[in-house]
């Protein structure tokens, strides 16, 4: 954590490289599903119903798993771990 950053701001810097990195997933799986659509049985690449229901299911579980090490990075003391290094 950087020296005199507040929790919140490194929470957030952590959270916002998470959120980069699922908008680069969902452009490339809707892209994918593009691709596939010849071998989905029932739905087409492109039904509204099945896209927003995966797309918030992988966003609210990417989340979680950046939350966590976020709040862990927020904790630290930034002298105690310097003094590590």
């Amino acid at each position: 954590m950087a020296l005199g950053a507040f929790q919140g701001d490194v929470v957030w810097m952590v959270m916002r490289e998470v959120l980069v990195l699922i908008s680069i997933g969902l452009a490339a799986g809707l892209a994918g599903a593009k691709l596939v659509q010849a071998q989905l049985y029932g739905v087409t690449g492109h039904d509204p119903a099945t896209v927003a229901l995966a797309a918030l299911g992988l966003a609210a579980v990417a989340c979680a798993a950046g939350y966590v090490p976020a709040i862990r990075a927020s904790r630290i003391d930034a002298m105690r771990a310097l003094r590590y290094e």
